[in-house]
């Protein structure tokens, strides 16, 4: 029975290292994603973090700060949401095969 619990620990071990490596590459992968055609784009990274945000001037109205103000918002969503559907594909990878599926986890 240790012996069992031997290899357990060690298949975690493993699994921990894969993650850390996983979570490093993630950390320099990017997901871009835009509003209005365009007028509004975000660069967000593997850690959930904004990288960038990119405005139209055109789209820089002192009468309609409201619109401007959705679109950022909107682009920041979809971006955030692009990063978050890549890092799950990403640790995906690491628990498959093993029989580990924890939803809502990454």
């Amino acid at each position: 029975m240790s012996k069992n619990i031997g290899n357990l620990m060690k298949q975690a071990q493993q699994m921990q290292a894969k993650m850390a490596k996983v979570q490093e590459e993630l950390a320099e992968k990017k997901v871009e994603a835009s509003t209005g055609g365009g007028m509004v784009s975000v660069e967000v990274n593997g850690k959930n973090e904004l990288l960038s945000i990119k405005i139209d001037k055109t789209v820089v109205d002192p009468e309609d700060v409201e619109m401007l103000e959705d679109l950022v918002l909107s682009a920041v969503n979809e971006g955030m949401k692009r990063a978050q559907e890549m890092i799950s594909q990403e640790m995906g990878k690491v628990t498959s095969g093993m029989g580990i599926d924890i939803p809502g986890l990454f």
